[in-house]
Order: C-alpha cells, then structure tokens, then sequence
C-alpha cells in the first residue's frame, strides 16, 4: 500500500475542519496497481449536522446514503474496499455493519468477499426493535452498544434462531467491522467489547474496515496495525483496511448558534409492521441477496399497475430513475437499482435503446443543516410510525421522471408527500 499525503481545510457555519489525509493505492504482489487511487473529492463532500455532539459531517459520494449515486459506482467501491482484507483470515469470519448508514455497504462487503470466504456470516446492527415473526416466536438479542457521537446512539444485535447459524457466530475468530467511517475508533471498541462479553470469546482478530478513516491519528505502529485501539482489545489482532485515511482537527467558530437537534434516538419497534423481505442482515445470514426475487417481483407487478393508472407505455421505462431505500431497508432496494442499471438500457435481445440515468439514495433519520454537500432537503413522518421525522437529501423530486420509494412497511405507512407525487411508485412486500 503508497499512501500520498494532503491537507485541506473545510469551513463550515458552525467551524472549520483542518484534514491532513492520505490517498491510498492498493498494488498486488508485483507491485502492480489494483485500481486507480481515491481521491477525496471521489469520496466526500462535507456538511453541517443538526447535533450538539459534532458538528460536521463527513458525506459520502459512493455509499447511496445522502447524495444520489450510481449503483454502479457503488459496487465498485464496495468490492475494492473488499479487495484490501487479507486472503489468510482464520475462519469462521463475521462481517458485521453499523445501522443506518453501512448496512448496504456491509452487504457489498460481505458479498464480494463471499468469493473467497463462501461461509462468511453478515450481521448488521439495528435500531428498529424486531417484532415477533410471522409464527408469533420472538426474536432474541444478542447485545446492544453505543456509538457515543451519533444521532441515534444504541445499537441493537440480534442472534440467530437457527442453532448451526448461532452456534457459527459464536465461534467467530475474525471479525470484519464495516463502517462508512471511522473518526474516533470508539464504536469499533464498543462493538467487539460487547460481542465479546456477549459469547464470542474466541474471536483472534478484528479488521475495522471503512471507505474512509480519520482515526489514524492514534496510530502508534504501522499503517494497518494500531496500538492504541489493541490496548483497549486484550488478546486481539487489530487491522485497518480503507480506501482513504487521515486524521481531522474541528476549531468552533466564535459564537455558534445552539443546536436543537430532532429526536431521533430510539430503539423502539414502531407501530407499523414490517412486511417479509427475507434475511438480508438484521439476523445473522449467509445469503444477503435473500428475499430480492419476491421484492423484485413486487417491483415489476407495482409498476404494471402503476403504467396503467399513469397510461404509460408498459414496456418502456422513463430516462431518470431514482430508486430510494428507507432507513435502515437499502440493501434490496440497491439489488434493485443494480438490476435495472443493469437490464433497463436493453428493450430487447437485439436493440439497445436509449441510455437511462439510474441512481440510488436512502431516507434517512440523520439531520443534516442544509448547506456544503447538502444542496436540498425533503422531511417528512417516519414510515415505521416511530413519530419522528425522516428526511431525503440532494433529491428535487420533480428532476426524476420516476421515483421508486422502496419500503418495508405497507405502502399506506409512507407519508402523504410521497404519495402526492405523480412521479414515486411506492414499493412494498404486503
């Protein structure tokens, strides 16, 4: 791994943010390069959050989170991040992503790295407390931890009512924690620290593995290892894995303006049910692309109907597409966006038709100040009936010619402003 070293200062209302960082270029044992480095501005943009614990943010450019991106671009992010784990990890391996805003990208993780560990297991945290499923059996947690600077800070872990797939977790030697980012290295401290506690007493390794890490200050060894963060882990082999990485100084400005951030912090079920969409995570699983076939197919009947009511050509689909997942649901909604990056440009075996701009992005229980990275700003009621605003970034609605709204719940629990619009199928397992 070369790493080039940069600096940059960002201002923002509230203060400045003072980056040093370095791009890093993966290369193969021949020193032959993997992929064209990261730049920043390939990776993020910045943003004020509505939160008295830190004020800034860091936006993503390829996670689909806050800004719209190309479920193209997205994959390849994912499986070069992928491509930076070792090939020797002691196995069984747990991969295990951060709610809200990594569950996708532990998926893509988790998926291209199922080429060379096939028996990897994906577990994400939650927020959303599970209700009992369809046969009236509850659902067991395994732990909870925090995440001291977020919105939302507890987490929820749920274990595997399937005994050989419990029994896998629990035996866990290598842990791969994905996250958007890592600015501290405390979440991952909190996570592997309550895993532990929780049973997973023989887990040998942790590989905190992120687009990007402004942690690195901490470094007291090498580029991968960290001593700081191994002191805090007894007993553990500690690495980093990440396509950009640095270290971040916040300055206040004189005299900010208090914050009065929504309330957001809850683990709570809600009053909406959700809808079957398979196990793509919130319990331990093998299989993350569980559950697309019947949403697919939910998708394709949901426009039929919705061509007919609108008298659009059936076998044509309009230029701008937005698929949106919701919250905490983004990983099939991306499968989705994949599938018609993938197959909506063909209008048969013969005839390619024209190009079609086919993005993807999530609503959100994040509250982000407009300004910076964040050009507009839509809220609106939570669709898990929680009571709490939602919000959707950098989307005018009226710049797509069609939305696909994508949930978990019934298409009633989504709020009046989605269904207003002429241009938003609303996408739902029930």
């Amino acid at each position: 791994m070369l790493n080039k070293q940069h600096s940059t200062t960002i201002t923002l209302p509230r203060g400045t943010l003072d980056l040093i960082y370095q791009t890093n270029v993966a290369t193969d044992n021949n020193n032959v390069e993997k992929y064209d480095s990261y730049q920043l501005e390939d990776l993020l943009d910045f943003a004020q959050r509505i939160n008295p614990k830190r004020a800034f943010l860091f936006v993503s450019k390829v996670l689909g989170r806050h800004i719209p991106v190309a479920p193209s671009i997205m994959r390849d992010s994912f499986t070069d991040l992928a491509n930076l784990v070792p090939d020797d990890l002691s196995e069984p391996i747990l991969v295990i992503g951060m709610a809200e805003t990594a569950v996708g990208l532990s998926a893509g993780v988790h998926q291209a790295l199922q080429t060379r560990y096939p028996q990897a297991l994906l577990l994400n945290s939650t927020r959303h407390a599970q209700h009992n499923d369809a046969k009236g059996n509850s659902h067991t947690l395994l732990t909870t931890f925090s995440e001291d600077h977020s919105h939302a800070s507890q987490h929820l872990i749920y274990q595997s009512a399937d005994k050989v797939t419990q029994a896998q977790l629990l035996a866990s030697k290598t842990l791969i924690m994905v996250d958007d980012e890592a600015s501290t290295g405390n979440t991952c401290v909190n996570v592997v620290t309550a895993l532990r506690e929780a049973g997973l007493t023989q887990l040998e390794q942790v590989h905190l593995t992120t687009l990007v890490d402004w942690s690195l200050n901490q470094n007291q060894a090498d580029a991968n290892t960290d001593d700081t963060i191994a002191t805090r882990l007894p007993n553990i082999d500690f690495y980093r894995h990440h396509l950009l990485s640095g270290a971040w100084r916040w300055t206040d400005a004189p005299n900010p303006e208090p914050i009065i951030m929504p309330s957001v912090d809850t683990t709570e079920a809600g009053s909406q049910a959700l809808g079957h969409t398979g196990n793509w995570g919130r319990f331990p699983t093998l299989n993350s692309t569980d559950g697309f076939d019947d949403y697919l197919a939910s998708f394709k009947k949901t426009l039929t109907i919705f061509n007919q009511q609108s008298q659009l050509d059936h076998a044509q689909l309009p230029t701008r597409i937005l698929v949106l997942g919701s919250n905490e649901f983004v990983w099939l909604p991306f499968l989705l966006a994949e599938w018609l990056e993938q197959n909506s440009n063909v209008d048969n075996a013969d005839t390619v038709i024209n190009h079609r701009t086919i993005k993807f992005s999530a609503l959100t229980r994040s509250p982000i100040a407009l300004g910076g990275g964040i050009s507009a700003m839509l809220s609106f009621n939570d669709n898990y009936g929680l009571g709490m605003t939602n919000f959707v970034y950098n989307v005018d609605p009226h710049q797509w010619d069609l939305i696909v709204l994508c949930v978990e719940t019934s298409a009633d629990s989504v709020d009046p402003l989605w269904h207003g619009l002429d241009n938003v199928l609303i996408v739902s397992p029930t």
